[in-house]
C-alpha cells in the first residue's frame, strides 16, 4: 500500500488531538506574526520621531515654541516629546505658585516627566509579553502533539501482525509536524523578542537621560 506523504495529506490523515495542537500553534504563529509586523511599524516611528525630537529640542528652539510643536502631527505622536510637555507643563505650575521651592519646582516637572516615560514605555511593551510566550511555550505544545501522534501511530499497529517501516513511517511522519509547526512558530517570536527588547533598551537609556538633562535645564531656568 502506498502512503501520500506530502505535508497536506499528512496533517488531514493526523489524529484529531494533533490537527487541534497543530490549529492552535497557527493561531500563535498568525498571531506572533502581527503583533512582529506592527510592533516593528511602532518602534521605527518611536526612534525616527524621538531623533526629530531630540534635534530639535538641542538646537535652540524656545520652550514654549517646543511644547506648541509637540501638537503637530509629527510631534504629537512621540514618546519623548510627551514626556518633555508633560514635565514642561508641570513646571509652569508650580513655577507659578507663590514660595515655591526650587527643589520642589524640579522634583514635582522631574515625577511628571516620569510618569508620562512610564505610560510611554507601557505602550511600547505592549505585544511582547505574547511574542515570549509564543517562543517559549511553542516548541512544548508541538512536542506534545509529536508524542501524542506517535503514541497513536503505534496504537494503531498494536493489532497488525508485522510492522514495517512503511506502515510506521506516515504516522511518526505526521507527529513530527507538529514539532516542525511549533518550532516555526516560536523562531520568529524569539528572534523578534529579542531584537525588539534591544530597540526598547536603546529608546529607554534616551529618555531617561533626556528626563535628567530636561531638569538640569529646566533647574538653570529657575534660577
Amino acid at each position: 500500500m502506498t502512503h501520500d506523504l506530502s505535508f497536506f495529506a499528512l496533517i488531514l490523515q493526523a489524529s484529531l488531538i494533533v490537527q487541534l495542537v497543530m490549529l492552535l500553534l497557527l493561531g500563535f504563529s498568525m498571531g506572533s506574526w502581527w503583533c512582529i509586523f506592527i510592533k516593528w511599524f511602532q518602534l521605527r516611528d518611536a526612534k525616527k520621531q524621538t531623533e526629530l525630537f531630540e534635534q530639535t529640542f538641542w538646537s535652540g528652539t524656545d520652550f514654549q515654541q517646543l511644547i506648541q510643536k509637540t501638537n503637530k502631527p509629527r510631534f504629537g505622536a512621540g514618546a519623548l516629546a510627551r514626556i518633555c510637555s508633560a514635565g514642561f507643563q508641570e513646571f509652569n505650575k508650580l513655577r507659578a505658585q507663590t514660595n515655591a521651592q526650587v527643589a520642589d519646582v524640579i522634583d514635582g516637572s522631574r515625577r511628571a516627566m516620569r510618569a508620562a516615560y512610564q505610560r510611554e514605555l507601557d505602550d511600547l511593551e505592549a505585544q511582547l509579553p505574547f511574542l515570549a510566550t509564543v517562543g517559549s511555550v511553542s516548541p512544548y505544545i508541538g512536542l506534545f502533539g509529536t508524542v501524542w501522534g506517535i503514541m497513536h501511530a503505534f496504537r494503531s499497529l498494536a493489532n497488525v501482525g508485522q510492522a514495517t517501516l512503511a506502515q510506521v513511517a506516515p504516522g511518526i511522519a505526521e507527529a513530527l509536524i507538529a514539532t516542525a509547526i511549533g518550532l516555526f512558530a516560536a523562531i520568529p517570536a524569539v528572534i523578534a523578542f529579542n531584537r525588539f527588547n534591544y530597540d526598547l533598551d536603546r529608546l529607554d537609556n534616551r529618555f531617561e537621560s533626556f528626563i535628567a538633562e530636561f531638569s538640569n535645564v529646566l533647574q538653570r531656568q529657575i534660577r
